[in-house]
């Protein structure tokens, strides 16, 4: 998630780097921007947003999981695992106990669980499956520490299954709950959400959650050899 507009972090530098403390006014083509256009009570990055990007990690995750399921069916005396427990370890920290357990089952869900309409008609299977998703972490997790896979099906079945169920459970979230969360506000609610976020990111963090996150899988990711986004390149397809 982002700081206020008035912490000096990575909101502030998304904006614009060194432009407001220079006396510098950005341009963009076909749109002159003046100082007077700025309106410091509106977050750069909204609630909704920082929810979305959030998912971004989760997902990203998703793919470590993937790959490494697929690595173990292959060879699975080669996988790191404990690179796969680090994983497991912040889908749990930023994933469960942070975005899910803090922002969506604590704030999110009941507003939209009262709302009705399609929305509301998911959250029970959501929360059902956040709580499935709490066991495979634990299996992993378990998994991980034994430093030897011995039967690696299980583990492969439990990460791909993980996967699948969580590629429609956050595409959903994004498209539907969300989107019926943010209808029921105000852009002054909106932007008061933003903050309320905020401020539970940095007591739970104890600094900006997401910026950790993203070192965090980032660092899995090059442990593991997935870090070429271009490794991942579709081949041409054969022709018709």
């Amino acid at each position: 998630m982002s700081s206020s507009p008035h912490d000096p972090s990575r909101r502030a530098a998304f904006a614009a780097v060194g432009a407001a403390g220079a006396g510098l006014v950005l341009t963009l083509p076909g749109c002159a921007k003046t100082p007077k256009d700025d309106d410091e009570s509106q977050p750069d990055t909204t609630a909704v947003e920082d929810l979305m990007r959030e998912h971004g990690i989760l997902r990203r995750l998703i793919f470590v999981y993937r790959e490494t399921a697929a690595m173990i069916r292959k060879a699975p005396t080669s996988l790191d695992l404990a690179a796969l427990g680090q994983a497991a370890g912040l889908f749990r920290t930023f994933g469960e106990d942070y975005h899910e357990r803090s922002l969506e089952e604590a704030h999110v869900f009941p507003m939209v669980k009262t709302s009705g309409g399609r929305a509301s008609s998911l959250i029970d299977t959501l929360v059902a499956q956040h709580n499935r998703g709490r066991q495979i972490t634990d299996f992993v997790a378990a998994r991980a520490k034994v430093g030897s896979l011995g039967d690696s099906g299980p583990l492969a079945d439990a990460l791909e299954s993980f996967a699948r169920m969580y590629e429609i459970h956050s595409a959903l979230e994004d498209t539907v709950v969300f989107e019926a969360w943010k209808a029921l506000l105000g852009r002054k609610e909106l932007n008061r959400w933003a903050d309320i976020f905020e401020d539970i990111e940095r007591a739970t963090f104890k600094g900006d959650g997401f910026d950790l996150a993203l070192e965090q899988v980032s660092s899995i990711e090059q442990r593991l050899g997935l870090g070429s986004l271009a490794a991942f390149t579709a081949p041409v397809p054969p022709a018709a």
